[in-house]
Parts: C-alpha cells; sequence; structure tokens
C-alpha cells in the first residue's frame, strides 16, 4: 500500500474539516476510503462518524413542513402531504416515506372519532357554558339531574365484540357474531341519574313528541325525584336542546314542576355524563350469551341490567364534570376527549 504524502493527509484535513464525507473527499483526491478513516481517526476523531446507507430523501425542514400541515389541518394524509412535497423539492417523494418520517417524530395514524359537529357558534356557546360553571365543584355539579334518551338495539350493533381465533379457523357460531337486515328492533329509552343513583327509565313506545316528553316528566321525573326524597327545588334538571324538549308545552310543564332548568349548549354530548352511562349499560347487555328473542325481553334485559347499575357509577361520572369543564376551557369551545 503506498505511504500517503503530507501534503494528501493535509488536503484530507482540510477537507473533513470543511464537513465533506469520506466518500466525497476519496473521489475528490482519488485516495482510498480507507485512508481517509484512517487519517480521520488519528487527526479528527472529534468528528462524527456518518450513520451510512442511502441519503435521506426528506430534511428535517421537510419533516417540520409534514407535520404543521397534518397539525394545522390543512392536509389530512400523508398523500397529500407527499404531493405538496413533491411541489416543493421537484424530487419524487412516496406516501410511504412521509409516514416512515412522521412517525419518526412520534406521529401515528389513529381512526377519526365521530363527533357531533361543532360550528363556530356551537364552540361560543360551550365556552359561555364552560366560563358559568368553571368554579362549580362537585358539591354544586350533585345537585344536577342529567336526562337523555338512547336506542338499544335487540342485535349487537352497538359496538364490536371480540374473539380468540386460531390462524386459519372456519367461520361457526363461536366466532361470528350474526345480524339480520334491518338490525333486528330495537328500544328507545328515556333515563335519568343522579348523584344518589339511576333515575326511572321509561320506554318510548312508537314516537317520541312533546306530549310523550310531558308525560315523562310529571311521572318518572317526578318518581325519580319522590324515590331519593328530594324536592324541585333540591335539583337542577338537565336536559339537551331537542325540539320536544323545548317545546312550549315541555316549558309548561317545568314551570308546572317548579323545576330549574339548566342552560345547555347544543351539540354538546361530551359534557352529559349520562351518554357514559347508557355506553356502561349497553356493555352489560352484550354480556348476555344468546340475544334477546324479541322487543320484549330485549326491555326486561335493559330494565334489569338498569336496575343492576350501583350508585358508584353514577357518582364516577358526576366527578368528572370540573374535568369536563376544563377540558372545554381548555379547547376554547371545541372537542374534548369525553
Amino acid at each position: 500500500m503506498r505511504k500517503l504524502s503530507q501534503q494528501q493527509i493535509n488536503n484530507t484535513i482540510a477537507q473533513l474539516d470543511a464537513h465533506q464525507s469520506v466518500r466525497q473527499i476519496s473521489a475528490s483526491l482519488g485516495i482510498s476510503t480507507a485512508s481517509i478513516s484512517r487519517i480521520k481517526k488519528q487527526h479528527r476523531p472529534a468528528i462524527p462518524s456518518s450513520a451510512g446507507g442511502r441519503p435521506k430523501k426528506l430534511s428535517q425542514r421537510d419533516v417540520q413542513h409534514a407535520v404543521r400541515l397534518l397539525t394545522s389541518g390543512e392536509k389530512e394524509t400523508a398523500n397529500e402531504v407527499s404531493k405538496d412535497l413533491r411541489n416543493i423539492n421537484k424530487e419524487n417523494v412516496s406516501a410511504k416515506t412521509v409516514r416512515r418520517a412522521l412517525k419518526s417524530v412520534g406521529l401515528k395514524p389513529a381512526v377519526k372519532k365521530k363527533k357531533a359537529l361543532l360550528t363556530a357558534r356551537h364552540k361560543r356557546a360551550r365556552l359561555e357554558w364552560a366560563e358559568a360553571h368553571k368554579d362549580w365543584t362537585v358539591e354544586d355539579w350533585k345537585r344536577v339531574v342529567w336526562s337523555d334518551e338512547t336506542k338499544i338495539n335487540r342485535l349487537g350493533s352497538d359496538g364490536r365484540k371480540w374473539v380468540w381465533k386460531k390462524p386459519g379457523e372456519r367461520m361457526t357460531d363461536r366466532t361470528v357474531e350474526g345480524t339480520v337486515k334491518f338490525g333486528g328492533g330495537s328500544v328507545m329509552v328515556w333515563g335519568c341519574m343522579l348523584w344518589d343513583g339511576i333515575g326511572y327509565a321509561a320506554k318510548i313506545d312508537g314516537r317520541m313528541d312533546a306530549d310523550l316528553y310531558c308525560q315523562i316528566l310529571k311521572e318518572d321525573l317526578v318518581e325519580s325525584l319522590e324515590f331519593y326524597g328530594k324536592e324541585a327545588s333540591d335539583i337542577i334538571f338537565q336536559q339537551d336542546n331537542d325540539p320536544k324538549h323545548t317545546s312550549r308545552k315541555a316549558k309548561e310543564v317545568m314551570e308546572e314542576l317548579e323545576l330549574t332548568v339548566m342552560k345547555w349548549p347544543a351539540q354538546s354530548p361530551d359534557l352529559n355524563p349520562i351518554e357514559h352511562l347508557w355506553f356502561h349499560l349497553k356493555q352489560q347487555l352484550a354480556k348476555h350469551l344468546v340475544p334477546p328473542a324479541g322487543i320484549n325481553e330485549l326491555w326486561e334485559r335493559v330494565q334489569e341490567e338498569w336496575n343492576k347499575i350501583p350508585a358508584s357509577v353514577c357518582q364516577n361520572l358526576i366527578e368528572s364534570m370540573p374535568r369536563r369543564v376544563e377540558a372545554v376551557l381548555k379547547s376554547k369551545g371545541g372537542y374534548t376527549k369525553y
């Protein structure tokens, strides 16, 4: 192996100091990469070695640009970002490269959660509501009676069920969740909950209208309060802004019952803890191994599981209200995790 001259060594050191790579110096000076690596190790050991491999297609600036496009909502997918980067860099950048770069900085793909659509008007109303209740303690929230309606299907379309399968196992009754056309029927249920526990649940036969809602208020709500020994003056009644809830007839009944009704922002199911009570109820119903034979049996199961719900479930949900308010304030009236 021919010994390098001092001039060649000096030239190599100079190019190392100029941040040239070993391969670049080899091509420039005609010196083997092994010789350059030895000079680097002896004279410039502090210069970090190259990680090797193909140079990255995306610079740090490109990655930051991609992150900004996605987090600002300007772009939604890696495909859209890759097209934008191709226009900027005039170089082919695949969506796969973009995904890899995004994962390297901690971003990961996720299924969009379905939430009630929030317009600017909705966000303002939510923010005003949160500002009005930001100083409420759990003791204040204990006074609220939460109400809502939900649909419960006879056959399990209220959530996914999981099963353990062997590789290649064929479909059997064990591995398939049977469905029928049109869902197999359902029941609509009105319910309420207090700090003390669940209130009465009412089965809604036919279409829920203002007259039926007034009947529910006079019977099921009043009986719920009586069961826990409460007067109308003891509680604040919560309902959403469904037209039948805000109808003239319903307002007259609530005045007659002397109810204090909480002002409620539209498009805000995330602020109503009873939504999670419905989820709890449907989880319990899903534990039944055999579907109900018909709607009557479904309603019997709903009543049975509803009456089993302990007060602690309601209390845990109501205790989350200060955190829900804080989340709305933090999001400036926007979406929350609830």
